[in-house]
């Protein structure tokens, strides 16, 4: 596909999650026909290779392999898809930039090096080269709160001038934030945490690769649709929806130190649409079969339309 804008990166996008054998195998059937799902759904796009697809875990052939799959599934439905290449290592993600262009994906998304907080020079430095070796293809940076270095708007200010193939950015904080990083950086997509997309969009936000879309895509596309046409109503839902992960969600991570890998497959065991299932690569832990039975009965009376 063509290589996407910043003005063409928008929307409700979907994460691919990695269905896990008991022995720690990637089921590839099962993978295909979740992404036949999330291709039905409608959603704005697909990516690979967020922290709910545990890039952190994978081999380099298996990541190949899952961009391939992808990219052929994406090209035949000609849906916008990205491919994230992000790793700890700067040498990694850049072979690993290397290799997701020659599939012409929408966009790349990479994080910034993560053993040192590396400062504003290294992160330019970074930039520049891995724009060289992604080009024509725009980069996206996923730089989240637990992040060794958390930018701030007038960070990325400075980044996107020296780099203007940075199209765009997925970023988790408060409205007023939004509404600063887009007077900064105008042009730029900004991708806002997903239970908050409706006040996300009204401060500036440009969509999300959204958990929503972890509990059912479908219902998360609708609920994106409505912003357009009720926006009232929509944040009206954002409040429920925010309310249930606040009450129910967000709880398993602070007391019970599940990681937000295993929230996102939680949150599509409750929606009942994937065949991922709940269990994470070692060392990473699962939230039990039993509490997702509990909580999709509870989700099915607080949220109706997010539960098969």
């Amino acid at each position: 596909m063509q290589p996407l804008t910043s003005q063409q990166i928008f929307g409700t996008w979907a994460t691919l999650l990695l269905p896990i054998n008991e022995d720690e195998s990637i089921d590839f059937g099962r993978l295909s026909e979740d992404i036949d799902c999330l291709l039905a759904a409608g959603v704005d796009g697909i990516y690979a290779h967020g922290t709910a697809g545990e890039f952190y875990a994978l081999t380099e052939g298996e990541f190949d392999r899952i961009n391939s799959l992808m990219a052929e599934k994406c090209e035949r439905a000609s849906r916008p898809f990205q491919i994230g290449a992000g790793h700890m290592s700067a040498q990694v993600t850049l072979d690993r930039v290397r290799r997701a262009a020659q599939l012409k994906p929408g966009a790349i998304q990479v994080i910034l090096p993560d053993w040192y907080p590396p400062s504003l020079h290294e992160i330019k430095s970074f930039f520049e080269r891995v724009a060289a070796v992604a080009n024509p293809i725009g980069l996206v940076l996923y730089n989240p709160p637990h992040a060794k270095r958390y930018l701030q708007p007038e960070d990325f200010e400075q980044i996107s001038q020296a780099v203007p193939s940075l199209v765009g950015v997925k970023v988790a904080n408060e409205p007023k934030w939004y509404a600063e990083l887009r007077r900064r950086v105008p042009g730029i997509s900004i991708f806002v945490t997903g239970h908050h997309l409706a006040s996300g969009m009204l401060a500036g936000g440009s969509g999300a690769y959204s958990n929503v879309a972890c509990l059912h895509p479908v219902a998360a596309k609708r609920w994106n649709q409505q912003m357009s046409t009720d926006m009232d109503a929509a944040l009206a839902l954002e409040k429920k929806i925010v309310g249930f992960l606040d009450e129910f969600i967000l709880p398993l991570r602070a007391q019970g130190g599940y990681s937000n890998q295993a929230l996102d497959k939680l949150l599509a065991a409750i929606g009942g649409w994937s065949k991922a299932g709940l269990r994470l690569r070692w060392p990473y832990r699962a939230v039990d079969e039993s509490d997702a039975k509990r909580l999709r009965e509870i989700a099915r009376e607080r949220l109706p339309d997010f539960v098969s």
